[in-house]
């Protein structure tokens, strides 16, 4: 009898101290949880914010009469000169650090202090980011790595325009690399230069020499990619997803497209010419060939005017009235952009996408490729594109 009770009580006991424990847990949690964080504006209700939080989804914050808004620049840390603004100048869209109130008891949290970016600011910084990238900025698909030297090796361009070009890593180079099976440059984590192989696509912003054969990089980024060329075998717009029969693994692979992929179609003369250029066939006046990434200049300084002749071969028409052979990448950036709704079964399709066996997502996307499918130098014209036509999505 006495043993029944002894057991009773080491059970009661026990259950006791589980809930104390259970309890304790459960304040330190709240006393754990976040006091501020990071997101951007969706929708603001009177006074109060509905924020995407970048760690976890939507929150709602209530800003109470008198709290500090401070308006930053992107990429600006020190708030000894951010501007106060009012609630009114905030908008959707904005980028905000929002610092809880601990003491707020409401049912809805309040803010203390809230930190802006303007969307409009953000959008100035992404473009003139964008500038940067393409005039300062080269890419392509590492050929060699000396991760002792400091050098990495890209190979950019395709046919007639493809060169090699000498990137140079200092002690104050940023180095990143694009998340696995992310093309999104804000989600891209520092990485070392050992982490770059042979093979990857990459592109670095600095100063250039004379003519483009090297740069000392202030910036890098890289990832691992898969270049794919097929036709399309089917199509389904609910899933924003196409199946692809890749020519190279005879194997049907599963495209997803996002709205950050980059699409467009070439014009029928302007693939036939362009096949022809990276053949080595096209023909035209002028023997000089622009580097990757630039326009040809006429006498002025300023990029020419590009016309296509009724043989297809691509060819610069400028107000200097040379001619020359057209630059690929320059050629593939101007072609009209399209949406998945554009294609159809058994378009011929060229992409660079994410690693995967099976299942990929598209990150550049050409159609109306069918002449380019035989020239074999056409192969790493995507590679060379897609990390070259245009700056990455800035973070902030």
């Amino acid at each position: 009898m006495n043993s029944k009770i002894a057991i009773r009580i080491s059970r009661s006991m026990a259950l006791r101290a589980l809930t104390i424990a259970l309890l304790l847990a459960g304040l330190q949690v709240s006393a754990q949880a976040p006091l501020r964080f990071l997101g951007t504006i969706t929708a603001i209700n009177g006074n109060t914010l509905t924020i995407k939080v970048d760690a976890n989804g939507d929150r709602l914050v209530e800003v109470p009469t008198g709290v500090p808004i401070k308006r930053i620049a992107p990429g600006q840390k020190d708030l000894s000169t951010a501007e106060t603004i009012q609630f009114s100048d905030l908008s959707s869209g904005d980028r905000v650090l929002v610092k809880l109130d601990p003491d707020a008891t409401g049912a809805t949290p309040q803010a203390l202090q809230i930190v802006a970016i303007k969307q409009t600011d953000v959008a100035l910084k992404q473009q003139k980011d964008r500038e940067d990238w393409q005039r300062r900025g080269v890419g392509g698909l590492v050929k060699n790595v000396d991760a002792t030297g400091g050098v990495i090796l890209v190979g950019s361009g395709a046919g007639p325009a493809a060169k090699t070009i000498s990137v140079h890593i200092g002690k104050a180079t940023i180095l990143k690399r694009y998340a696995p099976a992310s093309v999104r440059y804000d989600a891209a984590l520092p990485a070392p230069i050992d982490a770059i192989h042979a093979g990857d696509q990459l592109r670095a912003r600095g100063e250039k020499n004379a003519d483009g054969s090297e740069i000392a990089a202030e910036e890098v980024i890289s990832g691992t990619f898969r270049n794919i060329s097929g036709t399309i075998a089917s199509l389904d717009a609910a899933s924003s997803t196409f199946v692809v029969k890749d020519l190279a693994t005879k194997k049907q692979v599963t495209i997803h497209i996002t709205p950050d992929a980059q699409m467009r179609r070439l014009p029928d003369m302007m693939a036939r010419g362009l096949a022809a250029r990276l053949k080595g066939t096209a023909s035209g006046g002028g023997s000089s060939t622009p580097a990757a990434g630039t326009p040809p200049q006429n006498g002025a300084g300023a990029p020419q005017q590009r016309s296509w002749g009724a043989n297809g071969g691509g060819q610069w028409a400028g107000q200097g009235g040379g001619n020359g052979g057209a630059d690929p990448q320059q050629m593939l950036n101007r072609a009209p952009a399209i949406q998945l709704a554009d294609l159809k079964k058994g378009d011929a399709v060229m992409l660079v996408a994410t690693e995967g066996t099976d299942s990929v997502t598209a990150i550049t996307l050409l159609a109306g490729v069918e002449p380019l499918l035989e020239a074999p130098a056409a192969q790493n014209l995507l590679s060379s594109w897609s990390m070259n036509s245009g700056a990455p999505d800035v973070a902030q």
